[in-house]
């Protein structure tokens, strides 16, 4: 009995990670040789995250759109959730992206000195003209846009047949959601699986990276934390802050200690939907929101709503470009923020997920996956704190649209 005891109280699988990050850094940094005979794991690991990266954001985008219900339903209030939803979302990316380019804590780093690779990735990245890339998003063949792994014509696959599938009838769309849903919950569960090797794919490509290009990974690693951590305190403590004073109406500071428990289960499980409950029951009893809106809101709000993760997301792509030696674009930057504007819509609310959609970003900017290794070791850590942002966002949101509807009815009347 003790034995069983004591093997449930083991590293979670975060602590594991980091443990994998801390060996891989000594191991590369004292054996450089062998560090670099084993970075095939790690390469293998990539190639695996790789394998999950379309069925999971086609799945999660498609049904993120179609549990909007009824387009033609959603009316004044959803407009209203959904602007305020898709502009807090801008804004935290551009947030990120500005303190990365500032703070560039990536630029020490060059891990890309082969000179095949830089040749590989300037080829992914000759410049195209902004309009191109939008007419590019339209696919003309959908079966090849998943073969290919196009990711920005794929997510305007999926929020297309989204939305296609909400004006169906509700018995003609039902069985067809239901796939979709079990299909999302088998995707998560491949993703659980590939995650269970993390430790392993992270301790081989930090010791080969350690052992290429020595200590200076770690330090950028950091202040890449610092970085994100930054941003997130910022669009709380400013975007989030003035929301709610100047458009919700409502005091800053009574806000922040009304969720003060949702702040916690936030951090705590690293989830949006598991906070969800406890999120409601804030807005509702500390906030006074009525149930009309904070039932609509919130849900919607742990499905599309996304600030903290699109705004790590951003540092993180141009953090990983900057680690590889490589000059992003204005209209890559664009790509940037409208890619992780889009792939915030089909984020799932459960933890570390957002790695993984990470790749999307990569591969729409023409950046190596496997730069992802170098942020897994403090991913657990950001999770968290983006996490907390995230379900801030959607209790803001309740506000803000409460008193947009309070004002309606008064001018209405």
């Amino acid at each position: 009995m003790k034995s069983a005891v004591n093997r449930k109280k083991g590293l979670s699988l975060p602590g594991k990670i980091l443990l994998g990050m801390v060996l891989g850094f000594f191991f590369g940094l004292f054996f450089r040789v062998p560090a670099l005979a084993i970075e095939p794991l790690g390469t293998l690991f990539i190639r695996l995250i790789s394998l999950v990266v379309v069925p999971l954001v086609f799945l999660s985008l498609f049904n993120g759109t179609a549990s909007l219900g009824d387009i033609r339903k959603v009316g004044r209030i959803g407009t209203k959730t959904i602007a305020y939803y898709l502009v807090t979302t801008i804004i935290a990316i551009v947030i990120g992206l500005v303190l990365v380019n500032i703070l560039r804590p990536g630029a020490g780093v060059e891990l890309a000195g082969e000179a095949e690779v830089l040749a590989g990735l300037h080829e992914k990245t000759s410049p195209v003209s902004f309009i191109d890339n939008l007419v590019a998003i339209v696919p003309q063949n959908p079966v090849r846009s998943l073969a290919e792994g196009n990711m920005l014509q794929i997510i305007f696959l999926a929020i297309l047949f989204g939305i296609a599938l909400t004006l169906l009838p509700a018995e003609r769309s039902r069985p067809l959601l239901e796939f979709s849903e079990a299909a999302n919950e088998l995707t998560i569960k491949v993703v659980h699986i590939v995650m269970k090797a993390a430790p392993y794919g992270v301790f081989a490509l930090i010791a080969a990276a350690v052992g290429k290009f020595g200590i200076d990974v770690i330090l950028s690693l950091f202040q890449y934390g610092l970085v994100v951590l930054l941003g997130l305190f910022l669009h709380s403590a400013l975007v989030f802050s003035l929301a709610i004073r100047l458009i919700g109406g409502f005091s800053p500071l009574e806000f922040w200690k009304a969720i003060k428990p949702a702040i916690l289960v936030a951090f705590s499980t690293s989830s949006s939907n598991a906070t969800l409950p406890v999120t409601m029951d804030c807005v509702e009893k500390g906030l006074g929101i009525p149930r009309s809106i904070s039932a609509f809101v919130l849900p919607l709000g742990a499905t599309i709503n996304m600030n903290g993760t699109s705004l790590y997301q951003g540092v993180s792509a141009v953090f990983i470009a900057q680690a590889f030696g490589i000059e992003l674009s204005l209209v890559q930057m664009l790509t940037i923020v409208s890619t992780a504007t889009l792939a915030a819509i089909g984020t799932a609310g459960v933890p570390g997920v957002a790695i993984i959609t990470l790749s999307m970003i990569l591969q729409a900017v023409g950046l190596p996956l496997e730069g992802i290794a170098l942020i897994f070791g403090i991913e657990r850590i950001l999770d968290m704190a983006r996490t907390v942002v995230n379900i801030v966002g959607d209790a803001a949101a309740a506000v803000v649209v409460n008193n947009l509807e309070k004002n309606h009815q008064i001018d209405a009347s």
